[in-house]
């Protein structure tokens, strides 16, 4: 059968004759064809008819269409229509934007507008620096895309790419209460967005860059984070580094290894391979070897650009060539940012006892837990159907909180570590284990520890 899941769920409204038996045969034919059935509501009895909506997960559109198929072959069943939940949901934009103050007086709309808002802007233009306190500069957020390098769609447009930021602007009020907007630029000019995102920068207390390709994210956010005075922050490199330092720190602790003594291999050295590969040296990682759908990364190494050649330079200690037989050899760790399929059994069998395997590429990862995990101490993906999601959600709604509370101009190296260690902490020693080492995403303490660790580490 099928994997189904709330992504690809319907609602049915199935008209059918008033007979005995026609609604469990309705059922089984849902149930024989894979689909899972959930809410059961009864619309309307009349004249002999009875019309239910059936909401049924299903695991792709073609599944959809076969279960609707079947039930519509049944005599007596009727399939009115179907909705699809996930673009119901999504009907209209899932933000808004919602006023703090009632508007019921002449006195009140004095006040929050003209006249009374020109003294206000009077303040702000004598002392830029009040613009943190007395407008939404305080808590607010430019969540900034291209739409080149969206989830595991790629280059998709920034309209495209709407849904993702506007997701994201939920997550940052739902678990931070971080008010953010999504802004979708239709450009992939580098200077370009540079001074876009400097233009509009007066209004926002941060700046999230999210799904730019690499290599022109790194670029973007170095030069914005140098010409802006807010924090600058591109979460697909550092948010993804920093929960997998959190997951990793309590796995390391579950096996009883120190940071130091471990190999690591890494898959996939774009920008959140680079970030996080960045994070487990601060860590205190000495051997760590990347690979791209070359091989193993090594100085002087044939079609590696000037990042990827950089990245050679600070691992690899010992020079290793080849493929992923020769770097996973004895490894302890393994970090997957790449695609499904890179990291086989037979090569997990080669590794160091007791081994971790972060496979994070999304959808699909890099190795299936079902395949991995009677071969490893501990086993995390991104995906939110197993155990141990290392999820950004953990990440960026404290970050930005805490940056925003104390006022950061930057988002340093010792903050995002403080963060990491943060979320680490979420999980008690008592309940450290193979399949909890790090919080749910629906744990609201992680963003306040988060928020109050960056705060502190910013001071």
């Amino acid at each position: 059968m099928p994997n189904t899941g709330a992504s690809h769920s319907i609602t049915l409204r199935l008209q059918m004759n008033h007979q005995p038996g026609l609604f469990a045969r309705a059922t089984e034919i849902i149930g024989t064809t894979g689909g899972n059935i959930g809410a059961i509501d009864i619309v309307k009895i009349n004249k002999g008819k009875i019309t239910r909506d059936v909401t049924v997960d299903t695991s792709s559109d073609e599944h959809k269409q076969t279960i609707i198929t079947a039930l519509s072959n049944e005599p007596g069943i009727k399939v009115v229509h179907s909705s699809d939940r996930v673009f119901l949901m999504h009907l209209g934009g899932k933000i808004e934007v919602n006023s703090r103050f009632p508007l019921k007086s002449r006195d009140e709309l004095s006040m929050a507008y003209t006249p009374g808002v020109a003294r206000v802007c009077q303040a702000i233009h004598k002392d830029p620096q009040l613009a943190h306190n007395l407008t939404i500069k305080k808590n607010t957020v430019a969540i900034v895309s291209d739409g080149t390098a969206v989830l595991g769609l790629g280059d998709i447009g920034p309209e495209a790419a709407m849904p993702v930021m506007e997701g994201k602007a939920m997550l940052f009020k739902e678990f931070g209460g971080v008010d953010a907007f999504p802004i979708c630029l239709n450009t992939t000019d580098t200077e370009e967005i540079i001074r876009t995102v400097k233009a509009i920068a007066p209004g926002f207390g941060g700046i999230n860059l999210e799904d730019i390709s690499a290599p022109r994210c790194f670029e973007i956010e170095r030069r914005l984070q140098e010409e802006l005075n807010i924090p600058v922050f591109h979460d697909d490199q550092h948010g993804t580094a920093i929960v997998l330092i959190a997951g990793l720190i309590n796995a390391l602790k579950f096996v009883n290894k120190k940071p130091k003594d471990i190999k690591a291999v890494v898959a996939g050295v774009g920008a959140a391979g680079t970030a996080c590969t960045k994070m487990m040296l601060d860590l205190g990682l000495k051997n760590i070897i990347g690979l791209d759908r070359t091989g193993i990364l090594y100085p002087g190494r044939d079609n590696m650009n000037e990042e990827k050649q950089a990245y050679a330079e600070m691992t690899n200690p010992h020079k290793i060539q080849g493929s992923m037989d020769e770097a996973i050899k004895d490894a302890d760790l393994f970090v997957g940012l790449s695609g499904p399929g890179v990291l086989s059994l037979e090569q997990v069998k080669k590794m160091a006892k007791d081994p971790i395997v972060f496979a994070m590429s999304n959808p699909t990862p890099e190795i299936m837990p079902e395949i991995a995990l009677p071969h490893v101490a501990v086993m995390a993906t991104g995906r939110s159907d197993y155990p141990n999601q290392l999820n950004n959600v953990l990440c960026f709604p404290g970050i930005f909180k805490g940056a925003l509370k104390c006022r950061a101009t930057s988002i340093t190296e010792k903050m995002k570590l403080a963060a990491a260690t943060a979320i680490a902490d979420t999980v008690k020693s008592s309940e450290l284990c193979a399949e909890y080492i790090i919080p749910g995403v629906f744990n609201k303490d992680v963003a306040r520890k988060v928020a109050r660790a960056v705060k502190k580490a910013a001071k």
